[in-house]
């Protein structure tokens, strides 16, 4: 069969290394791709948000299967177009991507089926929301309502950080997405992420990953999309798993059900596992990123057969296997991330990782033969081991193998949270 996928970061890198593995696959597109996934698929220069440009190359193509993978294309109703058409595509329709898409409706979800996460407010205008702030003290979290790139969220620790926080959302500084302002409670805790294969009534769980969104060691430091992760999560024991499973997951599958919003996809549960047990931090509408790059590689069983079950609605009827020991990646990143910084610097070293060590490209290019850093996210070293220090080891090995100007990563992924 022939999958088109849409994205071109790490995640996208990490997915395509794995459905390459299937024989069920003989070719894949990818759009727009980046340097790293033009080795495994063929790059489409359309950008994931041109709707229109990715339906007409699907209308002449006609692959068997497009994967939609990031957020924004999901929003905008990608699969609902691809669909009409008769294109079959793996992730959720418009109405349901919503409870990626609006923080306020995730909340207004939760709060109305009794799943637990913070307490918040929701907020259309600057003055209530200081005024709210004001009330509350701090510390406590700031959230632009819509699709931020993952730097929509501050955790401020004083009143004055949390209101120019919320003022900076109002002001523009995430355009649309922060044209409405959520503020929750402060949850203290281990941050889990469980991702899990929904076909809409049926769900079948990953094994739970950590990130590590701050840039720096010890995370301090601003947020990012995620400096690295490991799975699968100390934190998440199987008496957490159990109450996850019934107080969060499964509401949250029937929930969107009986709101006429069915969930076809990935469905992402960002958890905070407090001393009263594990809470919704958010939800995400498809794979994360970086936890795609520590899960995939444990993922045993076929990739192709358990999407093709999500949109079918037949989870129920197979099984999902994964390898034992646990996965490990390190981000690489652009000097100034997540601030400015440079691109078009040549990255050194690819050649001389090891063999049990693999180079998910997140932001590269290709630049008269060479590889060049076209993000700020660049790479994401990734290993597998017996065992999370074994895991860890074998990924720092590889990092030490690659370099380019500026270069930045932390060097405590895996030891702490």
């Amino acid at each position: 069969m022939n999958i088109f996928m849409i994205g071109g970061g790490g995640r996208e890198h990490a997915l395509i290394w794995k459905l390459s593995q299937s024989r069920k696959v003989d070719k894949i597109w990818c759009a727009p791709g980046n340097g790293g996934i033009a080795a495994l698929a063929e790059c489409v220069p359309l950008k994931a948000t041109d709707i229109p440009g990715l339906v007409e190359f699907a209308r002449k193509n006609r692959p068997d299967l497009v994967f939609v993978a990031p957020d924004d294309p999901l929003a905008l109703g990608l699969v609902d177009e691809l669909e009409a058409i008769g294109i079959r595509a793996f992730g959720p329709h418009k109405n349901a991507a919503v409870i990626e898409a609006s923080k306020s409706f995730a909340k207004d979800l939760m709060r109305k089926y009794h799943i637990p996460t913070a307490a918040y407010a929701v907020f259309d205008d600057p003055a209530s929301a200081r005024a709210y702030i004001e009330q509350q003290g701090a510390p406590i979290v700031v959230k632009a309502d819509g699709l931020a790139l993952g730097k929509g969220v501050t955790v401020a620790m004083t009143v004055e950080e949390a209101v120019a926080a919320s003022d900076a959302a109002f002001g523009g500084a995430f355009g649309k997405a922060g044209a409405r302002v959520v503020i929750e409670e402060y949850m203290t805790g281990v941050e889990a992420s469980v991702l899990c294969f929904v076909d809409g009534e049926h769900w079948i769980a990953m094994p739970a990953a950590q990130d590590h969104k701050p840039v720096f060691d010890g995370n301090r430091g601003p947020n990012t999309g995620g400096m690295g992760s490991f799975a699968p999560s100390r934190a998440y024991t199987k008496e957490i798993a159990e109450i996850t499973e019934r107080t969060i997951i499964e509401p949250t599958v029937r929930a969107m059900a009986a709101e006429g919003r069915p969930f076809k996809g990935v469905l992402y549960f960002g958890l905070m596992l407090t001393a009263a047990g594990p809470r919704v931090v958010e939800y995400n509408a498809r794979f994360g990123d970086p936890e795609t790059q520590s899960l995939m590689p444990l993922l045993k069983s076929d990739l192709v057969p358990i999407l093709e079950a999500c949109i079918d609605g037949t989870l129920d009827r197979i099984s999902v296997e994964w390898y034992d020991g646990a996965c490990a990646c390190v981000v690489l990143a652009s000097g100034g991330y997540p601030g400015s910084y440079q691109k078009g610097l040549p990255i050194h070293g690819l050649g001389k990782l090891p063999r049990d060590v693999a180079a998910f490209h997140a932001g590269t290019a290709r630049a008269d033969g060479a590889m060049v850093t076209a993000g700020g996210r660049v790479l994401g070293i990734t290993a597998r081991g017996e065992t999370l220090p074994d895991a860890l080891a074998h990924a720092y090995e590889g990092v030490r193998c690659v370099s380019f100007d500026g270069m930045h990563y932390r060097t405590d992924i895996g030891k702490i949270g």
